[in-house]
């Protein structure tokens, strides 16, 4: 639902367009769905419920741009994410999962400031995420977790498009006294998207909030679009000192970050692979694959995982789609009982092996 600012209408009518235009859109989308998951605990128990992320996690926005002239615009974005199941908000993320403000040109590019999504996310969403009609925050997308999360605060961010190149490059403030550095994150990402082919790569750097110890990110990959049918393929590398303990612009809190097991490797490495196909306007359908190895800072914390997907989407009108996802994946050693398979998991594996399966149904507004 699309609305023009009341008093801009009113005074523009008046004034024979001397003021600038400007608009504002409400907006959201509510996920809901049930997932059986095996191996629970380390019983060997199943789960089944109602899941608080499905495909898309539930959410309303509200953006809008005002036209400054001379090709600028003003713009601003605040959304809130909460669980359709409980109805309550979700608690790992402020109230204001994104909330930035800034300066868009058609020229220079855009100016961003505040808590926003991360280079990284930006760069493999346009290029080779998995699912990729699909926006981040599914149940199921192991790459995700790969990039240290997908939003900070604090954040300030670049970006330009020329022709078919993509840049974009993002500073966190840490905002402790005395040291700089410390809690801040640096990404530079670059894509190249002449039409069915799309490449592109990126770098991150995140310092700890509190000693300034870094974390690094790698990620390159690219996807190739023939007729309905799409190819994707990508590569991450998680780096982490020894002394990383918490990065709280993401927020990621030292308790968060040991429940993901994040704090358990040296290095992590994966590999993913993909095709999604279009079958006419409404049904999507998706094959995906990840492959992952850990060194740990102890032998006892090496691992590896093999992860597979599969997934069908229906689009029921222009607003509603069905969904049913099928997941399974192989964890051994230091990598059973970390959380892989993205933030809106609602298990973690407490054995080597664990299966998945989701259905559930969107309506977006």
């Amino acid at each position: 639902m699309k609305n023009t600012a009341i008093a801009s209408a009113i005074l523009a009518s008046f004034s024979g367009g001397a003021f600038a235009q400007s608009s504002v859109t409400l907006y959201g989308l509510v996920d809901t769905d049930i997932r059986y998951v095996t191996n629970v605990d380390k019983k060997g128990d199943s789960s089944i419920g109602m899941g608080n992320g499905g495909l898309s996690q539930s959410r309303f926005g509200v953006k809008g741009a005002e036209d400054l002239g001379q090709g600028f615009s003003a713009i601003f974005h605040l959304e809130n994410r909460f669980y359709a199941n409980s109805g309550q908000m979700d608690s790992a993320k402020p109230f204001y999962n994104t909330a930035f403000v800034g300066v868009r040109s058609r020229q220079w590019g855009e100016l961003t400031l505040g808590r926003q999504t991360t280079t990284l996310t930006n760069i493999v969403g346009l290029a080779y995420a998995s699912n990729p009609w699909v926006p981040y925050s599914n149940v199921f997308q192991p790459e995700f977790i790969m990039m240290g999360g997908d939003r900070s605060s604090n954040l300030v961010k670049y970006t330009l498009h020329i022709a078919d190149l993509y840049g974009q490059a993002s500073y966190a403030l840490g905002g402790v006294a005395g040291h700089s550095s410390y809690g801040s994150q640096t990404a530079v990402g670059i894509g190249w998207f002449p039409g069915a082919v799309r490449i592109a790569g990126g770098y991150v750097v995140t310092r700890d909030s509190t000693n300034g110890a870094p974390a690094e990110v790698w990620t390159a990959g690219g996807s190739y679009t023939w007729n309905t049918t799409q190819f994707h393929a990508g590569y991450f590398e998680n780096r982490l000192s020894s002394n990383f303990m918490s990065y709280e612009n993401g927020p990621f809190s030292k308790q968060q970050l040991s429940a993901l097991k994040y704090l358990d490797f040296s290095s992590r490495r994966m590999m993913s692979l993909g095709v999604a196909q279009s079958v006419g306007p409404a049904l999507h359908l998706s094959f995906n694959y990840w492959r992952t190895w850990q060194t740990g800072k102890t032998e006892k914390q090496d691992g590896t995982a093999s992860q597979f997907q599969l997934l069908a989407d229906y689009n029921l009108s222009k607003r509603t789609d069905v969904y049913l996802e099928g997941d399974y994946g192989l964890y051994r050693q230091g990598l059973i009982g970390a959380a892989l398979a993205g933030t809106s998991s609602t298990s973690v594996p407490a054995k080597s092996t664990q299966l998945g399966v989701t259905a559930g149904i969107r309506h977006s507004f």
